[in-house]
């Protein structure tokens, strides 16, 4: 995902998630009963810091200013000190951030500082060939002398998860964002509730069901509401994937890999993809989908779902965004507003095996500090403390005395207090400033606490994403931690063959799109395979899939 993603995805993965994720990823998208102990994986409680107090860093005693870059074309940092969150931080940490943005062109940008070696402090990216093209050019500092020091990262993720973590030399590099031990996730669909009880709350669970529904809306309102809402980048057109098989994973589109037995094989002449295209080409072709959805910004596509003009947001994670509008239009008419279904399916399938997103237990993406940093150590005691209970705290519900106060007797877990359950606009918008600054975020932790407080409220006093991950996106979400770190070098053959058919794919997923029929919907998979297999797809496959039997063995521990 984004399958955006997540989606972006906080879990609040949207919130997370998720930015776009959002999530996060979304939060894009965990069942949120666990026990309020830090999750420790399969390493039991870590091992007590060795050091001396006095050779910890100590966040706060000094300043601690670092430079930070999100490699996304789509990430801009907000300004840090500009939300309540990180006013907090600078002022009572002493901790300053300073953005570099890639201006709308990562790659570009992460080329020219790697030739330069002009790189910042941290850098924010997803895991796989980026990060392991910068620790083969030995610019990345490597965590494992500071692990034990500053303990939040492995007693909440564990050395299974880091272990899944380490780069070919064994060192860890990474720092995983919305790790988990559990399901999480919003990869769904959210619906306009005065669309949809204008229109007499039909049936909305299978795919024609969907269908007549967009049909029903785009006949009522015409071209003042958008039918079916993909979000960024189409990603709803993959969350449709989901509605045509049953355990399909979306992370079989992202990956461009299906399995079949123990080997991958071709998404061009997957049957379920075929179909699924089918299906979205028709709806697209009745103008159905908004008829930019390849191209839209995720502020054209805020702006439509805030003024309630979406009937079907279908997304990685549109949780975020939904979670927002909801308030706001409640506010003004207490019939407006969002809700979210149980995923689509195609009629005859089981509706409790339809999975329109994905989680994997190393989370999203990854921050890493390079060696141009002057204090690499500090950096880190930064940012796991920003991934444990005070800094998660902070992010997701501010300072406290206003929506906590205090902590639980298990001295982590916040007080929430009333204004959490009468501010619910107030929160989302304090979360939604915050979700471009969720770089370590600690799913069990966000989960468990939310899970803790929301379950001793009344159902309709329930923070509104959060209602609906119990309900839904949790629930419906499958695990693909088998599948992260495929993709290989991108100066490797097989990086070069990749590049060519992520163009392939998208050139053809584009003029599926558009296709004027079925027949030529598949006339196009047909010749991108074509040009897939000529440009070395075969050896790509055989590439992913040694690299997913080795997660699994990896996974069976072996």
């Amino acid at each position: 995902m984004m399958l955006r993603k997540k989606s972006l995805t906080t879990s609040v993965t949207a919130l997370l998630t998720a930015a776009a994720l959002m999530l996060s990823a979304c939060s894009g998208g965990g069942g949120g009963q666990a026990d309020p102990a830090p999750n420790t994986g399969d390493s039991g409680t870590s091992n007590p810091p060795t050091e001396a107090a006095s050779d910890k860093y100590v966040l706060g005693e000094e300043p601690l200013d670092f430079s930070f870059y999100g490699h996304y074309d789509w990430y801009t940092m907000p300004t840090w000190g500009a939300d309540p969150a990180s006013e907090w931080i600078k002022e009572n940490k002493k901790v300053n951030v300073t953005a570099i943005n890639s201006q709308g062109n990562a790659a570009q940008k992460y080329n020219t500082m790697i030739a330069s070696n002009d790189l910042p402090d941290v850098l924010w990216l997803e895991r796989g060939a980026d990060v392991e093209k910068l620790r083969e050019n030995d610019m990345l500092v490597p965590f494992d002398d500071y692990l034990d020091k500053y303990p939040n990262l492995k007693e909440w993720m564990g050395d299974a998860g880091l272990n899944m973590l380490r780069s070919s030399d064994g060192k860890l590099y990474q720092f995983p964002n919305w790790y988990t031990s559990q399901p999480n996730g919003n990869a769904g669909y959210v619906v306009n509730k005065k669309i949809y009880t204008e229109l007499g709350e039909p049936k909305l669970e299978t795919t024609d069901d969907l269908a007549k529904y967009l049909e029903a809306v785009k006949a009522k309102y015409g071209n003042q509401v958008v039918p079916f809402e993909p979000g960024i980048e189409g990603q709803g057109v993959d969350v449709l994937y989901s509605a045509f098989k049953e355990d399909a994973s979306t992370r079989w589109v992202t990956i461009r890999g299906v399995p079949n037995g123990d080997e991958l094989t071709s998404i061009f002449t997957d049957p379920t993809y075929r179909e699924s295209m089918v299906y979205a080409a028709k709806l697209f072709r009745d103008k159905l989908i908004s008829q930019d959805a390849l191209t839209q910004t995720s502020d054209q596509i805020k702006e439509k779902v805030m003024t309630g003009r979406v009937a079907v947001y279908a997304a990685a994670s549109p949780t975020e965004n939904a979670m927002n509008a909801h308030g706001e239009l409640i506010a003004k008419d207490p019939d407006a507003g969002y809700f979210m279904i149980w995923p689509i399916h195609k009629e005859g399938l089981d509706k409790n095996k339809i999975f329109p997103g994905t989680y994997n237990q190393l989370g999203w993406n990854v921050s890493v500090i390079t060696k141009a940093a002057k204090d690499p150590e500090a950096i880190f005691a930064f940012l796991d403390w920003y991934t444990g209970p005070e800094g998660q705290t902070l992010l997701m519900w501010g300072p406290e005395g206003g929506y906590w106060d205090g902590l639980e007797d298990d001295g982590v877990t916040p007080k929430f207090t009333d204004k959490y359950v009468s501010d619910a606009a107030g929160l989302g918008k304090l979360q939604a400033d915050t979700t471009n600054i969720q770089w370590n975020g600690n799913t069990v932790f966000i989960d468990t606490a939310k899970a803790k407080f929301e379950s001793t409220l009344p159902e309709d006093q329930r923070n509104w994403s959060t209602r609906w991950q119990y309900e839904v996106t949790w629930k419906t979400q499958s695990n693909a931690t088998e599948y992260v770190n495929l993709d290989p070098a991108p100066e490797s053959e097989e990086g070069i063959i990749r590049q060519r058919v992520e163009d392939i794919y998208t050139e053809a997923r584009a003029k599926a799109l558009f296709a004027k029929d079925e027949a030529e919907v598949i006339a196009v998979l047909d010749k991108a395979e074509a040009d897939a297999q000529s440009a070395g797809y075969a050896k790509l496959l055989a590439y992913k899939t040694e690299k997913w039997q080795a997660n699994l063995a990896q996974m069976r521990g072996q």
